[in-house]
């Protein structure tokens, strides 16, 4: 997947307080209430009569067959769909209400039913203010939840024995052009069900248009309409089972266009039972920084004949990684037998490698193809030195560099804006210094660190790496942004610890 483009996606949750209209052309506003009644209100002459099939003419039959059999599924499954309305306290104080779907499953090795859904659809919600409505019309709590922000899943356990669960389907029998039904509640509308096609698998390196980018990403892209309200409902196959968790839409107007996205059945089964038998998702840890721009250009650098693979740019200090003697310009090829499209394909891979398990790397190191094993590590287990930051995905609090008498703080898309930036900017803006503004030569407030001794940085935990690792009183090089006059210029700066 070429690095240029990212899809820009909406998820799937809408306000349950938004108004639904229904238009025709040439026709007025109908009101929510008048939608049954224009639904069943269909004159005779409107109805096709159906003979008798003729001799050799089999086309009639199969089209009324294969419609037989999504009513089927339909009847089978509608009782699991739940809809699910959460309501949390804002930014400004207010209540925000938001709406989306879910399904009812139930785990083999633990005893207890559950609703799966999307984890923005209960984000930050109390038990007490999370609604689930049931097929027969009952609104029930959830007595616990379990929530995984790197794949947008979370699981909402539920007292009652009593209800239809669905099943869970091998999303790895998915075949581009195999029939789906997309089901959920689509602009608070419950039980509905929409018909598509699987259009493409493996999607990643999607913008989920959040405030944090989901690490686990693998989707499943369908035509099937699904539109806000339709978050964390079902994806179905054509035997009636659940190969997928509808997520997000790319969409220029917030609505339907044919393109949406879905979590893997497996990679949910696989989120669902590490939640219930252990809390939360146990992640393999490798402890490198890959490049995300590795495009064909350098992978023709690297005697690579097309663009594969992921390199690497940083390997952090008692790392796996480094115990494996993993080196920066490292080009990853293959991890335990699969070959690597891209780095996100590699870290979704790792992350949900089982722990302590070795597996086998193959690289290519100064144009010659090499194989390694790597033993992977939990990575909330290790030293905060060697570890990434956990959760690089939402907004951190000021951090201060220990000894160096700096106060920093990791930009994002939201920040970036306000320090006169562009939105993709990325790195570590100055908040404070030991002896106030420094020089044109030295560090200034809203500098914004992006490299230091030529490795880029973009959190302060990279920065505490390379610091901890830079030996001697020698001066470290940094590369910084600085705004100039309305202009951003790139400066670099010998700086003293």
């Amino acid at each position: 997947m070429s690095r240029s483009k990212r899809w820009q996606c909406v998820l799937l949750t809408t306000l349950a307080t938004s108004a639904f209209t229904v238009r025709s052309v040439g026709a007025d506003e109908v009101e929510p209430s008048s939608i049954t009644t224009m639904a069943v209100r269909v004159s005779d002459e409107a109805v096709i009569p159906v003979s008798g099939p003729s001799e050799g003419d089999g086309s009639l039959p199969a089209v009324i067959e294969v419609s037989r059999h999504f009513a089927k599924i339909a009847r089978v499954v509608t009782p699991s769909l739940v809809h699910i309305q959460s309501h949390r306290t804002g930014r400004n104080g207010g209540t925000v209400e938001e709406t989306g779907s879910g399904v009812l499953m139930r785990s083999p090795g633990h005893n207890v039913v559950f609703a799966v859904t999307n984890q923005h659809v209960i984000n930050q919600a109390e038990l007490s203010d999370i609604e689930i409505k049931l097929y027969d019309g009952r609104v029930i709590h959830p007595i616990a939840k379990l929530e995984d922000l790197d794949t947008d899943v979370a699981v909402l356990k539920l007292e009652d024995d009593r209800l239809q669960t669905a099943n869970w389907g091998d999303s790895n029998d998915l075949d581009i052009g195999h029939m789906v039904l997309a089901m959920g509640s689509p602009f608070g509308l419950s039980k509905s069900i929409t018909f598509g096609i699987i259009s493409a698998k493996g999607r990643r390196s999607l913008n989920l248009g959040s405030s944090r980018n989901v690490l686990n990403q693998d989707f499943l892209q369908t035509d099937a309409a699904i539109n806000p309200g339709n978050s964390g409902g079902p994806l179905i196959d054509m035997y009636g089972r659940i190969v997928g968790i509808n997520t997000a839409i790319a969409s220029s107007s917030g609505g339907n266009e044919g393109i949406g996205f879905s979590i893997p059945s497996n990679l949910v089964q696989k989120v669902v039972e590490q939640m219930l038998t252990h809390g939360r998702v146990q992640r393999a840890y490798l402890g490198v920084k890959l490049d995300e721009n590795f495009d064909a250009e350098k992978a023709r650098k690297y005697a690579l004949e097309r663009q594969r693979g992921a390199r690497v740019v940083m390997v952090l200090p008692q790392s796996p990684a480094e115990v494996a003697g993993l080196q920066p310009d490292d080009v990853i090829l293959s991890f335990d037998g699969h070959d690597i499209e891209d780095e996100s394909h590699l870290i979704h891979l790792v992350s949900l490698t089982e722990l302590n398990r070795t597996v086998r790397l193959v690289i290519v190191r100064q144009g010659r193809k090499e194989t390694i094993t790597v033993r992977l590590t939990d990575r909330t287990r290790l030293k905060p030195q060697s570890a990434l930051p956990l959760d690089d995905r939402m907004p951190p609090r000021d951090t201060s560099v220990e000894n160096v008498g700096l106060s920093l703080h990791r930009v994002d898309r939201q920040l970036a804006p306000q320090l006169g930036l562009s939105e993709i900017a990325r790195g570590i803006v100055v908040m404070s210094l030991p002896n106030g503004t420094g020089s044109d030569n030295s560090l200034q407030l809203y500098d914004l660190i992006t490299e230091v001794a030529r490795q880029r940085v973009e959190s302060v935990e990279e920065l505490s790496q390379l610091l901890s690792s830079h030996k001697g009183d020698a001066p470290i090089l940094l590369r910084v942004q600085r705004l100039q006059d309305g202009k951003t210029v790139d400066r670099l700066i010998l700086w003293q610890k």
